[in-house]
């Protein structure tokens, strides 16, 4: 870790008692995100909310900008915020004009969230087929085979959560603006680690969470919407107070919707996660995704030359072009081994017959160089 980036370190309490390696789960918090959220708090619980409400919209209205800094939006009119990753992705998916006889691409192993939506279109008669995956994750070739004349929507994570292979996203959204496919993107194990960048990968939609790689409370996230989509668009499954124009203006009942992807916004928002999530984004721009990525792929460079020193092997590719800040490495037993990790204070993540590992910038070589001492060679 570089000077400049240790003086961070002191903001992660939990690096007092543990070496923590599993941000692609849940991450712990920094003394600023809870210091935001208690002072937020503490505005609540001695001022009418009326009066505190404009001072927590003025912090979620910079949280949409800051992310959409993060993403390379153009606008914060291209940000909608969400309770998590599955609610941004379920509402691209009812709100795409699809047809009976349309199929949407996914990819083998992907997450749920990411899969589920579009499989609960099939009450319109839209079809959901499974790319396989190759080495842990696309092969952007397998893909272009499964396109055909009715395929719509390409739905697809930026790094597979249980391999950690890093897909090709740059190149699956230049396919999709060529064939005139619509793009979907879960950025949830990327964003906050690694640059995003909605306008080179010509996203339609990206979704994230609040919980892993961008450091704060569960419970909050973001739906990116390309601009130029929105009169395409249908309004979606849900509506509510929020949705509309002129929206505190409650008895007119206009439903007429936004230009700009508010009109996913349902109605009161979740003020303590938007607060938190706020302070978090903020530190991470503060550091530089630059430094950030520069410094979590040298951990992981380090934790798979000495695991393969040490004879493991990987669940994916670990071609520099594949990875990302999750590592699985193969164990016979994968909650035995987080059970021994954990004895000596390193937290982990059993994945299928793996453990994963996912450090961030806070974390230093000497922490990931532990991993092999503590389990010792394969």
């Amino acid at each position: 870790m570089t000077a400049d980036l240790s003086r961070y370190r002191s903001e992660f309490p939990i690096t007092n008692k543990y070496t923590f390696l599993s941000h692609a789960a849940v991450s712990p918090l920094s003394t600023r995100v809870t210091s935001a959220v208690t002072e937020s708090m503490q505005l609540a619980q001695h001022e009418p909310l009326t009066r505190a409400m404009p001072q927590f919209l003025a912090q979620l209205q910079g949280l949409r900008q800051r992310l959409a800094t993060l993403i390379n939006a153009r606008s914060a009119d291209e940000i909608a915020l969400m309770p998590n990753t599955a609610a941004g992705l379920n509402t691209a998916a009812v709100s795409l004009p699809l047809q009976a006889g349309d199929n949407v691409l996914v990819l083998d192993g992907d997450y749920p969230a990411n899969i589920y939506p579009w499989q609960q279109l099939a009450y319109k008669g839209v079809m959901t087929k499974v790319v396989p995956q190759r080495h842990g994750g696309l092969d952007i070739h397998l893909l272009e085979q499964r396109i055909d004349k009715r395929t719509r929507v390409i739905a697809l994570s930026t790094v597979m959560f249980a391999t950690g292979f890093r897909n090709d996203i740059a190149a699956v959204g230049k396919l999709c603006k060529e064939r005139g496919i619509y793009f979907v993107v879960d950025a949830i194990q990327s964003l906050g680690a690694f640059p995003v960048d909605v306008q080179a990968w010509h996203a339609d939609f990206l979704a994230a969470g609040s919980q892993k790689w961008l450091m704060s409370m569960p419970g909050a996230g973001f739906l990116y919407v390309r601009r130029e989509l929105l009169d395409e668009l249908q309004p979606g499954a849900y509506v509510g107070a929020g949705s509309v124009v002129d929206f505190m203006n409650f008895l007119d009942y206009n439903l007429t919707f936004p230009n700009t992807a508010e009109r996913f916004n349902l109605g009161t928002p979740n003020i303590a996660g938007g607060v938190a999530l706020n302070a978090a984004v903020g530190l991470l721009q503060e550091v530089g995704t630059p430094h950030i990525s520069q410094q979590i792929s040298a951990l992981v460079d380090a934790l798979i030359d000495d695991l393969s020193e040490r004879g493991y092997h990987f669940v994916a590719s670990i071609a520099p072009e594949h990875r990302s800040g999750i590592v699985v490495a193969q164990v016979p037993d994968g909650a035995a081994a987080c059970k021994k990790l954990e004895d000596a204070g390193i937290i982990a993540t059993t994945r299928g017959t793996g453990v994963r590992f996912a450090p961030h910038f806070y974390n230093t070589v000497d922490e990931v160089l532990r991993v092999g001492e503590v389990l010792g060679d394969a």
